[in-house]
């Protein structure tokens, strides 16, 4: 653990992202590393050994290896051995109303002792590690007191498969390290390095988390639903109100467990007190009601999914403790929109954003200009690029080492006709053209074992949410119907994460894609480029 938090504090993730000279001031695990190959003591000896059981970087685990050979110091013995790690059960802590669950991991080093590692993964705040822990118990203790302690009717404890623990953990760490301000517990980030390890010996192949995608039709037949009910009868015919439960459905079907049947005191707390205050755009005389709508939405969410009675009164309850503080907050000044996601993120001041317009719309261009650059690849980039359509071109094998061919070639067919049926001749060169950069960059990628449809659907959907195609006022396709050409159900995002890193494309963008080139953007793309460039430099 001492280990773990010493790498946390050196790790680049915890950087703010408009903290920019930071990363250079700040010294890295390999400076880090280098001060401790440089005394030579049992101690040193002791954390170098623990860093290269710790980290993914076998250049560095090399380095220290060698080291550590020729002093020879006696260290004991379960520090020779993290490698050796075996993780044996992976347990998930669920309850009903789906705030979140717990991920537990119980280990065994070769030393046979053992260790659990619980991960609390939050849906409300985006699917994210919102505290961890690491215990030197074995799972089974740690499991029967939290049986004896789980005195709750709606909670359960489910063994699930080693690979899906991974996937669960693995993606609900990198969501949560890019979330800024970040997550902090007395013991989190502290041991991520630590979790990390342990989740790196797991095997590969879970799918991970895979919210539902709703589609505007299935919300309708809900709102439909509540209208003609005993519940929300009073509200039918009322355009603002039939507004403001469209805007609680998006919210509900589209953040946390993606449930728009599913309403908490968690979720009802932060649509009073930061959803709707900084999304909603309207009168305060509309505003106001939304209270009121949504109490009669609680009662017949939860009638129609069974939830208990009890848990429906904290609900409702949750709604008369926050309804005063949410109608002096829709009363206030206060920013909203993109001003109160900058204003959160630290770009600016959220004491003042709404206070100087003039201000706020100069700073909000140069951010949007530097989204621009980030898109195509630099400033030169974004004042050379061209409207020209992507030229139709074979799929480039060169480089591509010859034993991942067949599995390269069998994604590429599925690739083309994706495009063939559903988009067009640009898409499929810049599928082709993506594709051919991650078998490049990472070909050990397509040697593990993954299916062909899946990893073709997350090829489309990289370039197809590159080049905004699933945005209503673009494209306008969904990502459902894309990902149902290929017979893929849930999400291909942590797919296409790892195609990503395959290829050296940037993943650090806040859920945008941006490839870093116009090599990969359509033509209609590109313009819509350059009509934001030519916007936000006039302003």
């Amino acid at each position: 653990m001492l280990v773990s938090t010493v790498l946390v504090a050196l790790d680049p993730r915890g950087h703010a992202p408009f903290e920019r000279d930071v990363p250079d001031a700040t010294p890295s695990v390999s400076d880090l590393v280098a001060t401790m190959l440089d005394v030579d003591e049992p101690e040193t000896s002791a954390v170098l050994a623990v860093i290269a059981g710790l980290s993914d970087d076998e250049f560095l685990r090399s380095r220290i290896r060698r080291e550590l050979a020729r002093r020879r110091h006696a260290l004991p013995g379960w520090l020779d051995g993290l490698s050796d790690v075996r993780p044996y059960r992976s347990v998930e802590a669920t309850h009903v109303l789906a705030d979140g669950e717990n991920v537990v991991l119980g280990a065994r080093l070769s030393s046979g002792q053992e260790l659990t590692v619980l991960c609390y993964v939050d849906f409300n705040l985006g699917t994210v590690v919102k505290d961890a822990f690491v215990v030197d118990e074995p799972v089974g203790a740690v499991l029967a007191r939290m049986r004896a302690a789980l005195d709750d009717p709606d909670a359960a404890l489910r063994d699930i498969d080693p690979a899906e623990a991974r996937a669960r953990i693995a993606w609900a760490i990198k969501i949560g390290a890019m979330t800024f301000p970040p997550l902090q517990t007395e013991t989190w980030p502290a041991c991520r390095p630590l979790v990390e390890w342990l989740v790196r010996s797991l095997p590969e192949g879970g799918t991970g988390y895979e919210h539902k995608e709703w589609s505007d039709t299935e919300l309708d037949v809900i709102a439909a639903g509540f209208l003609a009910s005993s519940f929300g009868s009073a509200f039918a015919g009322d355009e603002d109100q039939r507004y403001l439960l469209d805007s609680l459905m998006w919210y509900s079907s589209a953040y946390g467990p993606c449930d728009p049947l599913r309403w908490s005191p968690t979720s009802v707390e932060i649509v009073l007190l930061d959803w709707i205050p900084r999304k909603l755009v309207a009168d305060t005389a509309i505003l106001a009601a939304a209270p009121a709508l949504l109490r009669g939405l609680i009662r017949y969410c939860h009638r129609e999914r069974g939830v208990r009675a009890s848990l429906t009164a904290d609900t409702l309850s949750a709604v008369d403790a926050y309804e005063p503080e949410y109608q002096q907050l829709i009363r206030s000044p206060r920013p909203q929109g993109p001003m109160a996601l900058l204003a959160a993120m630290g770009a600016l001041d959220p004491d003042t954003a709404w206070e100087n317009p003039d201000d706020t719309a100069k700073s909000l261009s140069e951010i949007m200009l530097e989204a621009l650059r980030a898109t195509v690849g630099g400033e030169e980039a974004l004042h050379t690029v061209q409207t020209t359509p992507l030229p139709d071109e074979d799929f480039d094998w060169a480089d591509i080492p010859s034993d991942i061919h067949a599995p390269v070639a069998d994604v590429l067919a599925l690739c083309d006709r994706c495009c063939a049926q559903l988009l067009d001749v640009e898409y499929r060169t810049a599928a082709r053209r993506l594709l051919a950069r991650a078998a490049r960059g990472d070909p050990a990628v397509f040697r593990r074992r993954a299916r062909a449809d899946n990893t073709a659907a997350a090829v489309c959907w990289i370039v197809g949410k590159a080049n905004h195609l699933f945005d209503s006022g673009a494209g306008g396709m969904q990502v459902k119907d894309l990902l149902a050409h290929f017979g893929v159900s849930g999400s291909v995002s942590q797919r296409a994460t790892t195609l990503l890193r395959a290829g050296g494309f940037p993943t650090d963008h806040y859920g945008e894609i941006r490839l870093g080139s116009p090599d990969y953007l359509v033509s209609a793309r590109r313009r819509s480029i350059l009509t934001q460039r030519d916007r936000h430099t006039a302003g």
